[in-house]
C-alpha cells in the first residue's frame, strides 16, 4: 500500500504595481526592490551609467522611468505567480 503524499501549499500574495510605481518614483532604483531585484539592479546600472555621462542632468530622465520600470514588473510578477498557481 502506498501511503498518501502530503499536499504542499505556498502562500504568496500579489504585488501591487501602484506602489511598486510610487516606490520607484520616490526612491528610484532602491524603490524597485519591492518590484524585484532584477529590475533595481538593471535601472541602478543604468542610472549610474547615464549619471556619469551626463554629469547627473540625465538622471531627470531616469529617475521617472523607475516609476514605469516598477508598475511593469509588478506586473510581470503577479502573472508569473498566477500562471504558477494554475490560475488565469
Amino acid at each position: 500500500m502506498s501511503q498518501p503524499q502530503p499536499t504542499v501549499v505556498i502562500v504568496q500574495s500579489t504585488k501591487s504595481a501602484g506602489i511598486a510605481a510610487i516606490l520607484g518614483i520616490f526612491f528610484g532604483p532602491v524603490g524597485l526592490l519591492y518590484a524585484g531585484i532584477r529590475p533595481a539592479l538593471l535601472m541602478f546600472v543604468v542610472n549610474i551609467i547615464v549619471g556619469v555621462c551626463t554629469f547627473g542632468f540625465g538622471l531627470i530622465f531616469t529617475w521617472p522611468l523607475c516609476g514605469l520600470v516598477g508598475w511593469s514588473a509588478a506586473n510581470a510578477a503577479n502573472k508569473k505567480l498566477l500562471a504558477s498557481a494554475g490560475a488565469r
